[in-house]
């Protein structure tokens, strides 16, 4: 399956410059297989290391950190010479071996000729301590769940790779406008972890794709028991547990004393924290207005919470496929959560910062579903999970504060005014494209 940060892969190899490189993101988004993949086509070896797997590999990185006798001992271990620049090095799951982690400053310091590549699920909660982070002596990538661009690649190539190029004006939106509709309709399904996907284009089983899923998460929260402090473990699964509740009511605010009428926000704070820096969950804050720093106007104590997979959100939920997109009024609610999800998603993978959302103050109710920052813009996005050209709540922003740029997005056709669901991916394209404010700005 090919993966949009490959490209990135191959220009940290490139330069001349580079660092240790740490590839993070959540358990199961496909870290080993990619880096492994890389190695395979863009170098002559590869030494793989586990420390969750291999034993007495961590002993290596005991005696002392000096990465040309490191480099010895694993050439030792796994019988063949690693060669600068030739020969990748790959340390997966790192967190494990705080020792190994440190050692990436010395590969910095003193070999840089070896291509080191660092990997790991849970860098942000479960570094063991006392472990001393390369803090200016690694580069950083962070491989999200697979957006629809790359479930449309694994799907159809060449569609994906006319569309990546097509003008938003090019028939070919419209012609092939069913097919596309049907497609996220499957991811919706599917998600974006490549061995539940990998499952669906073999076998076209549901069953199996919601086996796989239900596999995933409970390798997540087996990892809330084995990685986080022994207090956090009931906090971290009722958290865990109520975003798809709370996702599914009109406001989608995550409150704390719905989680459990016994728990107040200072007793869950430091487990929805854990979650966040997991990368399990993406926070969207609430924002007072818009303007620049957003963070210095994000209300804290006001935010919505999504998961980083819209097919586990699913699948939590227990929804079954055939509801999600039937002609009823069933799950309308949670219908919208899965489309703002998705949005949410994309988002991350295209700017990898912080979003928010807008609400309006007083007895008027308009909320606008995300705001982010696209280079000097700050861009509301309203999210309509069915046929929709109009947005009140958009439209209330932008009399408001008048932005240059603005984007809604529903399963409505190709337009100057409307961006697709199943074209979301060309986000950062249709704000470049988009002309004065009253182009985005669609009516009501």
């Amino acid at each position: 399956m090919q993966r949009t940060l490959m490209v990135d892969l191959v220009k940290w190899k490139e330069n001349l410059d580079k660092k240790p490189l740490i590839v993070q993101g959540v358990r199961q988004c496909g870290k080993t297989y990619l880096i492994k993949e890389f190695g395979r086509v863009h170098y002559d070896d590869v030494v793989y290391c586990n420390f969750d797997e291999g034993k007495g590999l961590g002993d290596i990185f005991e005696a002392d950190l000096n990465p040309r006798r490191i480099i010895k001992d694993l050439s030792l271990m796994h019988g063949r010479d690693i060669k600068p620049a030739t020969t990748l090095v790959v340390f997966d799951e790192v967190q494990a071996c705080g020792r190994a982690l440190s050692s990436l400053k010395y590969f910095c310091e003193d070999a840089p000729e070896y291509h080191v590549v660092a990997a790991g699920s849970l860098l942000g909660v479960a570094i063991p301590k006392g472990t001393s982070f390369p803090v200016g002596k690694v580069e950083f990538l962070m491989l999200y769940p697979m957006n629809f661009y790359e479930f449309l690649l694994a799907q159809n190539q060449v569609l994906a790779e006319t569309l990546k190029e097509a003008s938003f004006g090019d028939p070919i939106w419209r012609t092939f406008k069913s097919q596309l509709e049907e497609l996220y309709r499957d991811f919706h399904v599917v998600g974006g972890m490549p061995e539940v996907l990998k499952s669906w284009i073999d076998t076209q089983s549901i069953e199996n794709v919601e086996k796989i899923q239900s596999q995933i998460i409970q390798s997540y929260e087996n990892d809330f028991a084995k990685h986080a402090p022994v207090s956090y473990f009931p906090k971290l699964s009722a958290v865990w547990n109520a975003i798809p509740s709370q996702l599914s009511k009109e406001n989608r605010k995550f409150i704390f004393s719905q989680v459990k009428k016994s728990w107040r926000a200072k007793d869950l704070e430091d487990a929805l924290e854990w979650l966040v820096r997991a990368g399990l969950v993406y926070k969207v804050e609430n924002i007072e207005k818009p303007a620049f720093p957003l963070k210095a106007y994000a209300n804290h104590t006001f935010f919505k919470l999504y998961m980083s997979d819209i097919g586990i959100l699913r699948k939590m939920a227990n929804l079954p496929p055939a509801v999600l997109f039937d002609g009823t009024n069933n799950y309308q609610e949670f219908k919208g959560a899965i489309a703002e999800n998705f949005v949410c998603c994309e988002l991350k993978k295209a700017y990898g910062q912080d979003i928010y959302y807008w609400t309006a103050e007083g007895t008027a109710r308009a909320e606008v579903d995300f705001i982010v920052q696209d280079d000097v813009h700050i861009v509301p996005i309203e999210v309509k999970a069915k046929t929709s050209s109009h947005a009140r709540s958009l439209s209330q922003y932008v009399k408001k504060f008048a932005p240059e740029k603005s984007v809604l997005t529903s399963l409505d056709k190709m337009s100057e005014r409307i961006l697709p669901l199943y074209a979301f991916w060309r986000i950062k394209d249709k704000i470049a494209n988009s002309d004065a404010k009253e182009r985005g700005a669609p009516s009501c």
